[in-house]
């Protein structure tokens, strides 16, 4: 139940998208004895696409996220492992195409080939199934071992988790895939704006894990002053990071995050 309401409340996460809606139910009043207040609901739906498409909102909204949480370090040692959270597949394409294909979040994946060799004795674990809310897609996890072994990966280190459809289950069905030992440490891969989500959950299952934020959208601070030349790219920053802030407040309202706002110490 809690995967499909996470699913629509994800569509309506999407600003692009309660925009456009507003639009369409502007037109539509448009037509009735309501017509004046649907012009002004037309209006407002065409101001906040551009406010949203050009000005800086996307940077202000993702900054935070993709800050909370600092680059990783091996001061203290190698990892015991090292953990990749799926999301960077396309596995509809893949299976038309018979091929792997990524999407924009392909770092999650493609850094795993640094890591590997960096850290030779760490095991390799991929975690993600198959999170579409209609119909059936293959695995992330069967997807991307091939990929892994692609990228000079021994296949006998490569453990995957392919049942999981969203980042709690993630978290859950990923400890009790590796049980973690104490004093091990489990470096956890993801894009850097998803990190603060991805990290509550897995204290929220007991499973502590180290950040290493990856897929970086922002270039700093300095972007707060920077707009969008492009409409498609500033609404689809404002997406991804409206997403995840809505995100964040579903899963700690539902119990499934440690914190609101989880940080390097809270």
């Amino acid at each position: 139940m809690f995967f499909v309401l996470s699913k629509t409340i994800g569509f309506l996460a999407y600003p692009s998208n309660v925009m456009i809606a507003l639009a369409l139910m502007g037109v539509l009043l448009m037509a009735t004895r309501f017509a004046r207040c649907g012009r002004r609901v037309v209006v407002l739906a065409i101001l906040l696409l551009v406010i949203s498409g050009f000005s800086p909102l996307g940077n202000a909204l993702i900054l935070p996220l993709e800050q909370r949480f600092p680059v990783w370090s091996d001061r203290d040692g190698p990892p015991t492992g090292i953990m990749v959270l799926g999301g960077p597949i396309n596995p509809t394409v893949s299976g038309e195409r018979g091929t792997v294909e990524l999407n924009e979040t392909a770092e999650r994946l493609t850094v795993m080939a640094t890591l590997a060799r960096r850290f030779p004795d760490a095991r390799i674990v991929f975690v993600g199934g198959d999170a579409s809310l209609v119909g059936h897609e293959t695995s992330e996890a069967i997807l991307a071992r091939p990929l892994l072994e692609s990228f000079g990966i021994a296949p006998q280190r490569i453990e995957t988790e392919e049942k999981s459809r969203n980042t709690y289950e993630n978290a859950a069905f990923a400890k009790a895939l590796i049980k973690p030992k104490p004093g091990e440490r489990w470096m956890l891969v993801t894009s850097a704006h998803h990190m603060p989500r991805a990290v509550g959950c897995f204290r929220q299952v007991g499973f502590p894990v180290e950040p290493y934020p990856v897929d970086w959208r922002t270039g700093g601070d300095g972007d707060l002053l920077k707009p969008f030349g492009v409409l498609a790219g500033g609404l689809a920053r404002t997406d991804v990071a409206m997403r995840e802030w809505v995100g964040l407040v579903a899963y700690w309202f539902t119990g499934r995050s440690s914190a609101l706002f989880p940080g390097p110490n809270s």
